[in-house]
């Protein structure tokens, strides 16, 4: 019986931080991440600043929270490759879950990455998630057979220029307001670098 009450409570908080989030980032688009403090936040969304506080412990957070379970997914994506695929047709495909996740809504994730562009502290942050993926991601490819006798290093550069990639290509869909696919855009990053297939 506890199982399903502590799933209902996960499932209200994940609500109402996305509510939260979603007042924040339309007062940080109307204003500047600087301008907004905590408390303007907690008035805008009609809560206590301390009752904000309990959902997000920065402003960073709240615009990042939701980039927190690419790590887990992009590291499963890259686990269901087929054990005989090339590093860097998987790491192309285990990006995918970031794609999906800014393309599922384009204005939206476009308005994201511009905040996230334009704001110093949140492109430290999001580059501190980066670091986490980019480990999660060596962790995985080491796991998988034919990488077990591959030096360290191989593995760590192909998954760092692999992530490097994504992140052009984000710039770069923001730069052109959206007009092509982001997956067709994360397309040609990749095909930039075409490394010797291991």
């Amino acid at each position: 019986m506890d199982v399903p009450r502590m799933k209902t409570r996960d499932i209200g908080r994940s609500a109402i931080r996305e509510e939260l989030a979603r007042v924040a980032l339309g007062l940080f688009s109307r204003e500047s991440f600087e301008a907004v403090t905590l408390d303007d936040l907690a008035a805008s969304a009609g809560v206590s600043r301390s009752t904000f506080l309990r959902y997000f412990g920065s402003k960073e957070e709240v615009v990042l929270f939701t980039f927190d379970p690419l790590g887990d997914q992009m590291a499963d994506a890259l686990r269901a490759r087929p054990a005989d695929e090339d590093h860097w047709t998987a790491l192309r495909r285990a990006v995918e879950p970031a794609v999906a996740f800014l393309s599922r809504e384009p204005a939206e994730g476009l308005a994201l990455l511009r905040l996230v562009q334009r704001t110093p502290a949140l492109c430290a942050r999001l580059h501190e998630k980066q670091t986490g993926w980019r480990l999660r991601l060596v962790e995985t490819l080491t796991e998988s057979s034919g990488s077990r006798d591959m030096p360290p290093l191989v593995l760590h550069a192909r998954v760092a220029a692999a992530l490097e990639c994504l992140m052009a290509a984000l710039e770069h869909w923001v730069a052109i307001e959206g007009r092509q696919g982001l997956g067709s855009v994360v397309d040609e990053a990749f095909d930039a670098l075409v490394p010797t297939k291991r």
